[in-house]
C-alpha cells in the first residue's frame, strides 16, 4: 500500500510538472505569447507606416526579421564584459515570459497567489536593468550614453507607476492578488480613470516607444543601448521586446479593466484597445528629452496621482465608488 502511495504522489507531481512546463513553454507561454507579440509588433509597425503614407510591412515580416537575426553571427565586442553581455538579454526574456505566463493565468481566472502583483511589478522592472547591464558591459561609449538615458528614464516612471497601483489596491480592498484584482473595474471611477492614465505612459517609457525612446533614439545614438548587439543576442532582445508588447498591455487589462475571465472577446478587445492607445501616443508625439521626461513623471504625474490616492481613499471611506 505504502509503494503504491509512493507511486501515485510521484506521478501527481510529474503531471504537475509537465503541466507547468506546458505554461511556460507553449500556452500561455514562450511559443503562444511570441507569435502574438510579433503579430502584436507588426500592427504597430503597419499602422505607423499607414499614418505616415508608407505601404508597411507584411504580417511575417517580424518573423523574418528574427529567423534572419538566428542565422548571423554573434559578435561580442573585445573589451566587453562577456558573461554579463551574453546572460542580460537571456535574464530579461526569461523575466518577461514570466510575467506573460502569470498574467495570463490571472487574467482568464487561473490560480493565483497574494502578493502576486509585487511580483508582477518585480518582473516589469528587469527588462530594463538587463537592458543596462548588457549595454554597460559592451563598452562602448554610444550604449554607454543610452544607459545613462535609460537609467534615469526608469527612476523616472517607476514611482509613478507604483503610485498607481497603490490606487488600484485602494479601490480593490487592498487584495495584493491579480485574480482578485481582476474581478474589480477600477478604470469606471475618477481616481481609477487617472491612474490608468499614468500607467499608460509608463508602459509606453517601458516598452521604448516614442515620445520615450530616448534610451534606443537611431538617429541620435544609433540604437543607443542596444548598438553592440547582433545575431541571435538581438533577437533575444526582439523577442523580449515583442512578449512586453503582450504582457504590459495585459498587465492594465488585468488590473483597471477585469481580465478575460468574464468574457474572453471583451478581454480580447481591453487589449485591442489599449494597444491601439500605445500606437496613437506613438505616432502622434515627438521624442522628448531626458529632462522633459523626468520632469513629467515626476511633476505632472506625480501631482495627478496624489490626487488620485486622495480621491480613491475618500471614495473607499465614505463609500464613494465614482471617486
Amino acid at each position: 500500500m505504502g509503494a503504491a502511495a509512493e507511486t501515485k504522489s510521484k506521478g501527481k507531481e510529474m503531471t504537475g510538472s509537465l503541466l507547468n512546463l506546458f505554461w511556460i513553454l507553449i500556452f500561455p507561454g514562450f511559443v503562444f505569447t511570441v507569435v502574438v507579440g510579433l503579430v502584436a509588433a507588426w500592427i504597430v509597425r503597419k499602422v505607423s507606416a499607414l499614418v505616415q503614407w508608407r505601404v508597411g510591412p507584411p504580417l511575417l515580416q517580424p518573423f523574418y526579421d528574427i529567423g534572419k537575426l538566428l542565422g548571423k553571427e554573434t559578435l561580442v565586442p573585445e573589451q566587453a564584459q562577456r558573461s554579463v553581455f551574453i546572460a542580460a538579454p537571456v535574464i530579461g526574456m526569461s523575466a518577461v515570459l514570466l510575467l506573460s505566463t502569470m498574467l495570463w493565468r490571472a487574467a482568464m481566472g487561473g490560480e493565483a497567489f497574494v502578493g502576486d502583483i509585487i511580483v508582477a511589478i518585480y518582473l516589469m522592472t528587469l527588462p530594463s536593468l538587463a537592458l543596462i547591464f548588457g549595454s554597460s558591459a559592451s563598452a562602448s561609449p554610444h550604449a554607454a550614453l543610452g544607459t545613462s538615458r535609460e537609467m534615469k528614464l526608469v527612476m523616472s516612471y517607476e514611482l509613478p507607476l507604483v503610485l498607481a497601483l497603490v490606487v488600484v489596491i485602494i479601490k480593490t480592498g487592498g487584495t495584493l492578488q491579480l485574480a482578485e484584482i481582476a474581478s474589480y473595474s477600477p478604470i469606471l471611477s475618477i481616481s481609477g480613470a487617472l491612474a490608468f492614465i499614468v500607467c499608460l505612459f509608463c508602459i509606453q517609457a517601458k516598452l521604448g516607444f516614442v515620445p520615450f525612446d530616448i534610451a534606443e533614439a537611431e538617429t541620435e545614438i544609433g540604437s543607443g543601448i542596444l548598438m553592440e548587439y547582433s545575431g541571435p543576442l538581438l533577437a533575444v532582445w526582439k523577442i523580449m521586446q515583442a512578449i512586453m508588447l503582450v504582457a504590459l498591455p495585459l498587465f492594465l487589462a488585468v488590473v483597471f479593466f477585469g481580465g478575460f475571465g468574464v468574457n474572453l472577446w471583451a478581454g480580447i478587445g481591453e487589449y485591442v484597445l489599449i494597444l491601439v492607445l500605445i500606437i496613437l501616443i506613438k505616432n502622434t508625439n515627438p521624442r522628448v528629452r531626458i529632462d522633459q521626461a523626468m520632469k513629467f513623471f515626476w511633476v505632472y504625474c506625480g501631482i495627478g496621482l496624489v490626487a488620485a490616492v486622495i480621491l480613491a481613499t475618500v471614495g473607499n471611506v465614505y463609500g464613494i465608488g465614482w471617486l
